[in-house]
């Protein structure tokens, strides 16, 4: 295996915190973030000479991140359990506070959903390519797409209604 080192790390350099903003936004923690993007670039380093079209090595890393991430899915035992009390609401804040409370959102999406709404409105991907890049029918993208826009708008009324608002 021949790899160039330079071109690689040129590479990482150029576009690796954009990368990292995909990792988080797919796996809604900054530590698990950076662990899915390390294990991705060892991946894309060790593919490197395989991969003859350079101006695709972004969607290749992400296509490898949505992979281990959704290989760590069916890993993992379900840790999210239905609760009859809604989380405390934040104060209303700046224009950073409503960016916070649009990620806490995303964060509590299933990862299905989160990872679509990502890949259509921060990737700017269609919807076939979120199909093929998950593995799913175009309709499996468009209802999670759809269900977790619903959900996210709820819960960011929610927060814009603030505490002790009555309806």
């Amino acid at each position: 295996m021949i790899v160039n080192h330079e071109e690689f790390h040129s590479y990482v350099t150029s576009r690796g915190a954009a990368l990292l903003r995909v990792a988080h936004q797919l796996t809604g923690n900054p530590s698990d973030a950076e662990d899915l993007l390390q294990a991705a670039l060892v991946k894309t380093f060790l593919a490197w000479d395989r991969i003859k079209d350079r101006s695709s090595l972004d969607g290749y890393v992400r296509r490898v991140m949505v992979n281990i991430n959704i290989s760590s899915w069916r890993r993992r035992k379900i840790e999210e359990y239905p609760s009859d009390e809604l989380p405390d609401v934040p104060a209303q804040g700046d224009s950073r506070q409503h960016y916070d409370d649009l990620e806490r959102a995303l964060d509590r999406l299933p990862t299905r959903q989160r990872t679509a709404i990502v890949l259509r409105y921060y990737e700017d991907m269609t919807e076939p390519e979120i199909a093929r890049t998950l593995g799913i029918s175009v309709g499996t993208v468009k209802s999670s797409v759809s269900r977790g826009m619903a959900k996210l708008r709820g819960d960011l009324l929610v927060l814009a209604e603030g505490p002790g608002h009555t309806s």
